[in-house]
């Protein structure tokens, strides 16, 4: 037995000896070996399961969705050939500058088709003071624009193009948008021509920032950069979610703060410019304050959640109805304001005309008055923004 075991072994060294040398000078012969290819390729199957997984999504990333929205996003070339410099006819300027004579300005934006029959949207510093509109498409198409609308207050404009076979984005649902939720920014950074660009969603409900007079902004960390005002963001299905409206930024260029604005806010201004040319909104004529403990405290107030009345103009709305300085507003109809902006949005969301019940806070009582609203007058001026120069601050 131990003689037997003894040349079993010996044999098994010599083999695998044999196949070491085979395999090390002619390792051909082993790779055409019969009883190898019957074996499973390892390395085969590791590579076709990760091509699957690569066609099913999750290494695919967001090329479906920027093929499906890239070809509705526009670029929006402006020229306003009537600017002139408004120092153009001052003697000390005319010294040491010369005749300046008409400057033409011009400027490049990004912009979305929002239906088939020729609306694009983007923003209203876009467009506003040119009288030379012309927007171009992806596929290399061209066409002037003419501006339906446009609405200063939320930074929002209506443009209309007459092409055939146009492609329409598909408006998604920025109320169910969430922090962290994926979305991309497409439009014309620098006019170097369209550009992808990949984020986050980084925080919802964005106020107070001094850019809109309505701010209510979905900030996001895709880059957004001079160009892209009026592009689109869009979730992970290539649905319009947003506006891209300004960045927050000390050099002029994307620091991973942009801010777009949302399609439920975009939809209702398209719709309004649309239908009626402009946008009608509510208005009682008050000057707001936020509510903070330290003047909850100064004024001896007795709530410590809603908007402080300031001011309350004479033969106003507001005043008629019987509220006066140093209300604390808590609820117009059935919403609830905590801020401000929530005031603001609260207010403009009113009809026009319609008696509205607002509750207030007086000293010790808490009471209820009846203002019949007014329509917003126009903006007479756009307070400065540009997100290619202005800081949100």
């Amino acid at each position: 037995m131990r003689k037997t075991w003894l040349i079993f072994s010996q044999a098994v060294t010599v083999a695998v000896a044999v196949l070491f040398v085979v395999s090390t000078f002619k390792p051909q012969w082993v790779m055409n070996m019969t009883w190898r290819k019957s074996l499973p390729d390892a390395s085969v199957s590791v590579v076709s399961s990760q091509g699957d997984k690569g066609r099913g999504g999750a290494m695919q990333g967001f090329s479906e969705a920027a093929r499906r929205a890239a070809p509705t996003v526009v670029s929006v070339f402006t020229n306003n050939s009537t600017a002139q410099n408004p120092h153009r006819n001052d003697p000390w300027f005319k010294y040491f500058y010369g005749e300046q004579g008409q400057q033409p300005q011009s400027g490049i934006g990004s912009g979305v088709i929002v239906s088939p029959e020729g609306y694009v949207l983007t923003n209203n510093h876009v467009v506003d003071h040119m009288d030379d509109i012309e927007v171009m498409l992806t596929d290399g198409r061209h066409a002037k624009a003419k501006v339906i609308g446009t609405d200063p207050d939320t930074d929002l404009a209506v443009l209309k193009i007459d092409l055939e076979r146009l492609p329409a984005i598909t408006l998604g649902n920025s109320e169910e948008l969430q922090v962290g939720d994926p979305v991309l920014a497409i439009g014309n950074p620098f006019g170097v021509g369209q550009t992808v660009t990949g984020g986050i969603v980084s925080a919802l409900g964005r106020n107070q920032l001094g850019i809109n007079t309505f701010e209510n902004f979905i900030q996001t960390d895709a880059a957004i950069n001079p160009g892209n005002s009026g592009g689109a963001l869009v979730d992970a299905r290539g649905n319009l979610i947003g506006i891209n409206s300004a960045i927050y930024s000390r050099s002029g260029g994307n620091m991973g703060i942009g801010f777009a604005i949302p399609v439920s806010t975009a939809r209702q201004v398209m719709d309004s410019l649309i239908r009626e040319g402009q946008v009608t909104r509510g208005w009682i004529g008050v000057e707001p304050r936020d509510l903070s403990p330290e003047i909850a405290d100064t004024f001896n107030l007795k709530t410590r959640e809603g908007v402080l009345i300031t001011g309350v103009l004479r033969n106003g709305p507001a005043a008629r109805g019987g509220l006066k300085p140093g209300d604390v507003v808590t609820t117009v109809g059935a919403t609830r304001v905590g801020n401000t902006a929530q005031l603001l949005n609260a207010v403009a969301a009113l009809k026009p005309g319609e008696p509205t019940q607002i509750r207030v806070q007086r000293g010790e009582e808490q009471m209820t008055v009846t203002v019949v609203t007014a329509r917003r007058p126009q903006a007479t001026a756009q307070a400065p923004r540009d997100d290619e120069d202005e800081d949100a601050q």
